[in-house]
């Protein structure tokens, strides 16, 4: 099969645009006059014309599908029919391939295949958690309401991952920078510095020698520690591919200092969230536990996801066995207790992954509160042991002179 863009009229005269897949370019034409739409222009896609749809759709950001879903939502709560909305939504996207995935889906749709499936088609586009939830929504009659809501939780994800980064640019930027500056004088300002200091024919101090033999050293072997960078580099990624390999490193990943618990709580408060958003929308616990735990990017969580799933398909409510895992924080089990009881399991874990976010926030703005003095001390202590490394032997110098 082979992909063409084209440009269509329909019978009112709308202009239309978006990909179509045939077998030939006749085919193509042929398929579009029995939508309705007329060709004025039809060519093959931009990247080949024989590729797959899966190969073709790179990922779409979260920010881009939240607002076309929430623009979906609002045009089918208008009364506006699901093919029109979805040729609607297409039109409106000018960047990436979100519009020509949308033009497929619809044309999947016309031709008698259910939403949730014709979203299926591109999983990378729309994650297990969409499909399922707009799966819900087509069997309850309210894919609306669903859309919404999956609106809305793309929204909150995008809004925490851009504080997250956004906590993290400067205080990354200004190590870079700064160990860049510290190696550049080290390997090539400070050596010519150190050869004026050596001609002076006296007695170098301390800090001077030290000073003179790593900065000969960077000079000489700066190949040896990139080497040792990269080797390093090679391990973990070899480590990692292995199963065993991969649970060891993602569990240390939650034990380090300062960064391990922050991350904990952004892990626990995703699996909070995108657990009552599917239970929100009727999504079924176990399924909704079989969809998180397949998003999890942590080999050690999805084996502890695996574990509170087996005991909740035995008859187990959700916070015993969360409690038994021991993974996630105490007080996450202690509020889907408390939601079990009362009838209100989806608002706690809401509730809960608020909670979560807003101490990853404090922790965070903390952390960063710490880090960037501690990096300007640390640099400064740097460039002032090079001044006096530097003017000690200047001084005696002097001082002989005198």
């Amino acid at each position: 099969m082979a992909l063409y863009e084209y440009s269509a009229f329909d019978a009112q005269g709308k202009k239309h645009r978006g990909v179509v897949e045939a077998l030939s370019q006749k085919a193509a034409s042929k398929k579009l006059r029995g939508q309705g739409l007329y060709p004025v222009k039809l060519a093959t896609a931009r990247g080949g014309a024989e590729v797959t749809q899966r190969s073709l759709f790179r990922r779409v950001s979260t920010v881009q599908l939240g607002v076309a879903t929430r623009q979906m939502a609002t045009m089918l709560t208008a009364g506006i029919p699901l093919d029109e909305a979805l040729v609607m939504v297409a039109e409106q996207q000018t960047q990436g391939s979100l519009g020509t995935v949308l033009t497929q889906v619809r044309d999947d749709v016309l031709q008698g295949s259910s939403l949730y499936a014709a979203f299926q088609a591109h999983p990378k586009v729309f994650t297990p958690l969409y499909t399922n939830m707009v799966q819900v929504g087509e069997a309850s009659g309210t894919l609306d309401k669903v859309l919404l809501q999956l609106a809305e939780f793309m929204d909150e994800q995008a809004r925490f991952n851009a504080q997250f980064k956004a906590a993290l640019t400067y205080p990354i930027l200004m190590f870079l920078v700064g160990s860049g500056v510290l190696l550049f004088l080290m390997a090539f300002v400070v050596p010519k510095i150190t050869r004026m200091l050596e001609d002076l024919e006296q007695a170098l101090p301390v800090p001077t020698m030290l000073l003179i033999s790593t900065s000969s050293f960077l000079a000489k072997y700066w190949w040896l520690l990139l080497l040792v960078i990269i080797g390093i580099g090679l391990v973990i990624r070899r480590v990692s591919s292995t199963t065993k390999g991969r649970f060891w490193l993602d569990q240390r990943k939650y034990r380090l200092p300062l960064i391990g618990n922050l991350a904990l709580l952004g892990a626990t408060s995703r699996f909070a969230r995108t657990t009552a958003t599917l239970l929100r929308s009727g999504v079924p616990l176990l399924t909704a536990l079989e969809i998180v735990q397949n998003l999890l990017d942590n080999s050690y969580l999805q084996q502890a996801m695996e574990t509170v799933r087996e005991k909740v398909s035995e008859g187990a409510g959700l916070s015993e066995p969360l409690l038994e895992a021991a993974v996630f924080p105490p007080m996450l089990a202690q509020m889907a207790a408390v939601g079990e009881r009362s009838g209100e399991l989806e608002g706690m874990l809401l509730k809960a992954a608020e909670i979560y976010e807003h101490q990853v926030q404090t922790k965070m703005n903390g952390l960063m509160a710490l880090l960037e003095p501690l990096m300007i001390l640390v640099m400064g202590t740097v460039v002032g042991f090079i001044v006096l490394a530097i003017l000690l032997p200047i001084f005696q110098a002097s001082q002989g002179i005198g």
